[in-house]
């Protein structure tokens, strides 16, 4: 249920980033719309994209069930993962449920809406498109190569990444929460894979650029072998903005903890490093650095935001924008 004065989120993403955050987020009196990308082409979500023509519905289910509120074990039964040695091995349930909704109601919106009342969804869940879409990268030594799931092996560092069709069109629910929006919010997740994607809708792009609220970009804690490799916090941050053609960020939230060793070699087998936040070129972009503690682990050797400690401070930023 909305209260009429909450406060309005419009939240970017997709991958593994934007869950974790909207757990913390949706404990918190706030409206949250979470846009999320249709570039997946890998693992159950490709299959089911190329044999039913739909978009994946990967990410989207995993936003679902980040914001859903209903018993643990209904939770588990739509994220369950078939280990078969049929046609069902890899499929999650929760992408077989959408699928089949899109099915019976011939539209994958649809579909979102009905599976987000079965699973009491706090928010709003929206596709940044309502159709497939292709992302390409074009590499830095002018090879293309087409498909998310095969960008970050290419083994080359990416120039830019594009989307097919040309011709997409954004739904109009997502503009407007765009517009109303009191506050922005890209990443955390994957650059070229999970947050450019979206960008890169027509019109979304153009219209979080020009939104009047305020716009927070939650830099990853690590970098991306085959993505972000060696990229400072500021190279993240250059990247949005070339593809954007534009310098529409107002707020960077950076993780000032310290990535224990142990992890860190961990990481370092697949090429991947803490992070270097750049503080002084982040103000040369003219962006307000928020350095702060937010560091959780899943499991010995895996880092995420801390979704507890990132809600508030998303929450605090809501505040004192109410009362300026």
């Amino acid at each position: 249920m909305i209260v009429p004065d909450q406060r309005k989120v419009v939240i970017l993403g997709g991958g593994t980033g934007l869950p974790v955050l909207l757990r913390g987020l949706k404990k918190y009196p706030v409206d949250i719309t979470a846009i999320v990308t249709v570039a997946d082409d890998g693992g159950s979500s490709g299959r089911l994209r190329d044999e039913l023509d739909i978009p994946p519905p990967g990410d989207v289910r995993n936003v679902l069930a980040a914001l859903s509120e209903v018993e643990p074990l209904i939770e588990q039964l739509f994220q369950h993962r078939f280990n078969t040695s049929n046609e069902l091995m890899g499929h999650s349930l929760g992408n077989l449920m959408i699928a089949a909704l899109t099915s019976i109601s011939g539209d994958f919106v649809h579909a979102i809406q009905e599976m987000s009342r079965v699973l009491n969804v706090r928010g709003k869940v929206l596709p940044a498109a309502n159709q497939s879409v292709v992302l390409h990268a074009e590499m830095e030594d002018g090879t293309i190569v087409s498909g998310e799931s095969k960008i970050p092996y290419s083994g080359k560092k990416i120039k830019k990444v594009f989307l097919t069709p040309n011709s997409l069109d954004p739904l109009p629910e997502t503009i407007t929460a765009i517009k109303e929006a009191d506050l922005i919010i890209i990443g955390p997740g994957s650059l070229y894979t999970s947050l450019l994607p979206n960008l890169l809708v027509p019109q979304i792009g153009e219209e979080v650029s020009k939104a009047s609220a305020k716009k927070l970009y939650i830099c990853n804690i690590m970098t991306q072998a085959g993505e972000t490799l060696d990229f400072t916090a500021s190279d993240h941050v250059k990247a949005i903005y070339d593809h954007m053609k534009s310098s529409f960020l107002d707020i960077i939230l950076v993780n000032n903890e310290e990535v224990p060793q142990a992890v860190q070699e961990k990481y370092k087998e697949e090429l991947a490093k803490p992070v270097v936040f750049d503080i002084e070129q982040l103000v040369e972009l003219g962006l307000d650095v928020l350095s702060e503690s937010i560091l959780s682990f899943e499991g010995e050797h895996t880092i995420r935001h801390n979704t507890d400690e990132v809600a508030k401070i998303i929450y605090s930023l809501l505040e004192d924008e109410k009362h300026n």
